[in-house]
């Protein structure tokens, strides 16, 4: 079984703040770390080749620092990594993203693709559910448990507003991972030692199966104009009141809002 694991690298959301002038985020001096959610997919990758031998790739579309993700992945214990980085890939929102690591993987074999739920940094949970579309191949999001019959067959727990479903998909096929899903396995110290002296396959641009105007800032049709913190709510108003007086100031003030 071929398994390819998608991660990304983002910033520690944590130490991230935001430039008053320019309302962009603020990346100096910010640790960057594993995507949190493509780790608990890489730790189901990591447990299905545990179990039945499967072969397990990662790939991470960004910057040259990237390789540093990799290289945890390879000492967490992944067969082969690959950094996919260009200038003409600079720019990319979730589609030209999706269509660009789409392309790698047309080059790939693969029984079943992993991605996280989505990044911390741009929260739109949309990536991995592109990718399996421009594939044609089947999805399954928000997983948070998975078995394999050692065939084609993966029955999988999808988490839902009211609880789960409970799902069985044939290979190939794809599917987005929740954290919270699974603990991740700590790198230990000669998988850490190993990592620096095993390769990272750069592939640039001239690598993937995708037209020009479907990368990079030229194939994003959305662009970010401005991000801002969240704004803090005014400390709330405490009332000692009866029942029959409640009711009567919440309907009061769900007039004063236009609500009722």
């Amino acid at each position: 079984m071929n398994i390819i694991v998608c991660i990304k690298q983002v910033p520690d959301t944590t130490e991230v703040k935001i430039n008053p002038q320019t309302g962009t985020l603020i990346r100096e001096g910010v640790p960057s770390i594993m995507n949190p959610d493509d780790k608990g997919g890489l730790e189901f990758a990591l447990q299905l080749k545990d179990q039945y031998g499967a072969h397990v790739t990662v790939i991470t579309m960004g910057l040259p620092q990237a390789d540093a993700i990799l290289r945890e992945a390879l000492a967490m214990g992944v067969d082969r990594a690959i950094l996919l980085t260009d200038r003409k890939l600079g720019g990319a929102d979730s589609l030209a993203t999706s269509s660009s690591l789409a392309g790698a993987l047309r080059t790939m074999d693969y029984d079943l693709i992993v991605t996280g739920r989505q990044a911390i940094d741009g929260d739109t949970a949309q990536v991995g559910p592109q990718i399996a579309e421009h594939l044609d191949i089947p999805q399954v999001s928000y997983l948070e448990a998975l078995e394999f019959d050692g065939q084609k067959t993966f029955t999988l727990r999808k988490q839902t507003e009211d609880g789960y479903q409970v799902l069985q998909v044939d290979a190939p096929c794809l599917v987005t991972v929740l954290a919270s899903a699974v603990k991740p396995r700590y790198m230990n110290v000669r998988g850490i030692v190993e990592a620096y002296d095993r390769e990272v396959e750069v592939w640039g641009a001239d690598r993937i199966d995708v037209a020009e105007d479907k990368i990079g800032k030229t194939g994003s049709p959305t662009s970010v104009m401005k991000a801002f913190p969240k704004s803090l709510k005014p400390a709330g108003e405490t009332l000692e009141v009866s029942p029959e007086e409640a009711v009567e100031i919440i309907v009061g003030k769900l007039k004063e809002r236009h609500i009722i």
